[in-house]
């Protein structure tokens, strides 16, 4: 294992101050054990943490580093906004320029509001399509996640669907008690629900492709039960595309499998990696929040100029490249690469890509859903993990998370990466 006595250092200093020596669970390492690394730099496909050891970064920030880190012409835009003021708390051109944007790629989302993150812009899409309908429960999937707000802490029992069982400490019963869970691509299950409930239902909300249990993409006929059945129900298909969103296409999951949700959250890939989230959707729908209708929103930093100055370049980029559909070939031959070399060393495992995502379960396959991905090996996946962290790799902290590419990350990077599996797996 590569020494890294500067980040120990300072994950020690962190303890003291941060619950757990970091501002977000996963990045604490408790799925792969070991001490994070502290990062101290980043430029295109690489990061380089404090000691000094550089490494091709296949978590991008989770994502949204589309372009690479640093990519020249979001940093200068950036240099220039920063020069006229990076706050206003009131309406800015850049805004409307930003929004237009994401409507061209994403025509479901007639109108749009910017919020601060996906946890905000899933929370606020849930209270809208309550308001819209009149109505109260909301179906979600064990295993997606749709950030941290109460009412979505929420898991799975034994049975095919459970209400309100809260998933942390700190949600009060009463907060979970109208979430109703079900498991992800089971199409009987969701038909049979919404026999007995549709009138009941304000919204589903999903990941089209999950993310959060390892990459699980939707089986044949799944999204489309979703958007049948809410049709039918009169309530709202909510799709949180703040993984997938300008991932697994232009337009993301909506338009790679032409299912056309009420209402889409999308996260940070639209601010170039800062902090920024959005939902949208059908104009009935968006035209009841306030200031024109009965449902409350609101947010200081909401469009904040530098998150919409980074978006605005980071698309503008995206479509002169073609991306992320020029780099899906490079994605397949690194997941199918990965997966071979664990074959060919006689490891079980299983693979997924969807656009610029891929994923490597330490498991025989397949797997169509959480209770599949929890049969991982995960203790596998951790010695994985550190073995090519040691030659050079930073793959994601977890059996249940999803790698990325970037336009930055070229044949080069895929040839060594590959390399390094190879050799990790010769020697697991």
């Amino acid at each position: 294992m590569t020494a890294r006595p500067k980040s120990e250092a300072l994950y020690q200093a962190a303890l003291k101050r941060i619950p757990g020596g970091v501002n977000s669970p996963v990045r604490a390492f408790r799925g792969v054990g070991g001490t994070p690394f502290f990062v101290d730099r980043g430029k295109g496909s690489r990061i380089w943490d404090a000691d000094g050891n550089a490494y091709i970064d296949y978590v991008l920030s989770w994502g949204p580093l589309i372009l690479g880190h640093a990519h020249p012409r979001v940093v200068e835009a950036l240099r220039e906004a920063a020069g006229r003021g990076t706050s206003y708390g009131a309406p800015t051109e850049l805004e409307t320029t930003l929004a237009e944007l994401a409507a061209e790629a994403y025509p479901s989302m007639e109108m749009l509001r910017f919020v601060n993150s996906g946890t905000e812009a899933a929370m606020s899409a849930i209270r809208l399509a309550r308001g819209f309908t009149g109505r109260d429960a909301v179906v979600k999937f064990e295993g997606c996640y749709h950030g941290h707000a109460d009412g979505l802490l929420v898991k799975a029992g034994s049975g095919s669907a459970t209400l309100g069982v809260p998933d942390s400490a700190g949600v009060p019963g009463d907060c979970a008690r109208n979430t109703v869970t079900l498991h992800y691509n089971d199409t009987a299950g969701v038909e049979d629900l919404f026999s007995w409930m549709g009138e009941k239902v304000a919204a589903v909300i999903v990941e089209p492709v999950a993310g959060n249990m390892g990459l699980v993409p939707p089986r044949p006929g799944f999204l489309e039960a979703l958007r049948r059945e809410t049709g039918r129900a009169g309530a709202l298909l909510i799709f949180d595309e703040v993984m997938s969103g300008f991932r697994v296409a232009w337009g993301g999951a909506q338009a790679r499998y032409g299912v056309r949700p009420d209402l889409t959250t999308l996260g940070k890939v639209i601010g170039g990696g800062l902090p920024v989230g959005a939902f949208g959707g059908r104009r009935d729908i968006m035209e009841r929040l306030a200031p024109l209708g009965p449902v409350y929103q609101a947010g200081t930093l909401s469009g904040n100029p530098l998150a919409m100055t980074a978006g605005i370049e980071t698309l503008r980029v995206m479509k002169e490249e073609n991306l992320p559909e020029a780099l899906e070939g490079r994605t397949a031959r690194l997941a199918e690469g990965m997966l071979g070399a664990a074959r060919a060393a006689g490891v079980p495992a299983w693979g997924a890509h969807c656009g610029t995502m891929f994923c490597l379960f330490f498991r025989e396959g397949p797997v169509y859903n959480f209770a599949d991905a929890k049969g991982s090996d995960t203790k596998a996946y951790g010695r994985f993990f550190h073995a090519m962290l040691g030659r050079g790799v930073a793959l994601a902290p977890s059996q249940f998370e999803v790698g990325f590419l970037s336009w930055a990350h070229q044949d080069a990077e895929v040839e060594a990466t590959l390399d390094a599996a190879r050799k990790v797996f010769a020697s697991l």
